[in-house]
């Protein structure tokens, strides 16, 4: 795809208002933009990595970080700490890893938006769908403060959709080396892999090539993913004597404090706040927004879109293979989430369903649904009035 003088303005009006939102957000909130954030797991693991160590010096009281034979680790897979080791060659441990992060978002916003051009949507409609789909969600409160846990979701949210838009663009490889490292972000973005080379496969196969030939040109991408799950695994063992543990196991909440991370127990809490609690609770004096979190759907409308649609293609037998893919495994990952103990802890809304939203991008593209209904649009606006009003009203420090 060849870029217009108009695809140039559209992508320089986005940029501007992700600059407008930053700097207006930032400032009420009062975080420093250019500071490091306290939990900064990640620049530490990274300042460890140039001494030739993988675990930190000493134990810090406020990060989660997982004790193991008498040391102290970063509980969290590795990836976000690789663009950080580069930066800490030229600022040292004072990365601005909240700078990063909006980075990170900003990145996202204009990958998505050429997504959209590609899929043949047109300008307005391309920029407004990308504005709203990254911001009006979980997403947008994510990216005022580069604290580890944000760090390691927007990252895995932007890889995620670079995977997806260089396989709409026929680039297997790159596409399944930065599906490989969003796992480095969030594990269970695994998922995405076999939907993606499923998608890949059934499109290709309409356009009539040969299976054979379809399997030659994955299979470099293929081997570049396992390529990156094998260091994961060597990088796993050296810190924790197992190829598949990243860390969490040895928080000291779930180690020997008796808690448990994953379990069927946790679903149907996590079914009660997370996809059926609405997004406000009443106080001594009026309703406030819940600082726990709410339903997903709600904190992220694309996902109430997604269900909204599918239910109708269902009802109207319109369902194809690729979309009823995409559903499944969507289904699938918010199961796995909902087995988590907090989804996410103190928050707006729920901060785990951001995995999720590259789902939404894909099955309404694949529906190709060029108009949207005007309920549809004041969905998405309400949807960023109150991610803006959650990121000013929801903070960790």
């Amino acid at each position: 795809m060849v870029w217009s003088k108009k695809d140039l303005m559209a992508l320089g009006a986005l940029f501007l208002c992700f600059l407008l939102l930053a700097v207006i957000v930032q400032s009420l909130l009062g975080y420093p933009a250019l500071s490091p954030s306290p939990y900064n797991s990640y620049t530490l693991q990274a300042m460890a990595w140039r001494k030739g160590q993988t675990y930190l010096d000493a134990n810090v009281p406020h990060l989660e970080l997982a004790i193991y034979d008498g040391r102290y680790f970063v509980s969290f897979p590795p990836v976000p700490s690789i663009p950080i080791y580069f930066l800490t060659f030229i600022l040292g441990s004072e990365v601005p890893d909240g700078l990063l992060i909006k980075l990170y978002a900003l990145l996202s916003l204009l990958i998505l938006f050429r997504f959209l051009r590609r899929r043949g949507t047109s300008l307005f409609r391309s920029a407004f769908w990308a504005f709203t789909i990254c911001f009006s969600s979980s997403l947008l409160p994510l990216i005022w403060i580069g604290a580890v846990w944000y760090q390691a979701q927007v990252l895995a949210f932007l890889l995620i959709l670079g995977a997806i838009n260089l396989m709409e663009g026929d680039h297997p490889l790159p596409a399944l080396t930065l599906y490989a490292l969003a796992v480095g972000c969030r594990p269970f973005h695994v998922l995405y892999g076999p939907l993606l080379i499923l998608l890949y496969v059934l499109r290709k196969q309409e356009a009539g090539v040969r299976l054979k030939a379809i399997a030659l040109r994955l299979l470099p991408g293929v081997l570049a993913g396992l390529f990156v799950a094998i260091l994961y695994g060597v990088y796993n063992f050296i810190r924790f004597d197992n190829p598949l543990e990243f860390g969490h196991n040895h928080l000291p909440e779930f180690s020997f404090q008796g808690g448990t991370q994953f379990s069927l127990r946790h679903v149907a809490d996590n079914l009660s706040s997370y996809v059926f609690s609405l997004p406000f609770e009443e106080s001594a004096e009026a309703l406030k927004l819940k600082p726990m979190g709410f339903s997903l759907f709600l904190a992220n409308p694309v996902l109430l879109i997604l269900l909204f649609r599918s239910v109708i293609d269902v009802f109207r037998k319109r369902l194809g293979l690729q979309q009823g893919l995409v559903l499944f495994f969507f289904f699938l990952h918010l199961f796995f989430l909902l087995m988590h103990r907090t989804f996410g802890g103190f928050q707006y809304g729920a901060r785990y369903a951001v995995d999720l939203i590259p789902y939404a991008v894909l099955y309404l593209a694949l529906r190709q649904v060029e108009k949207h209904s005007i309920i549809e649009t004041a969905v998405m606006l309400a949807g960023l009035g109150m991610s803006i009003y959650g990121s000013l009203m929801i903070r960790i420090i």
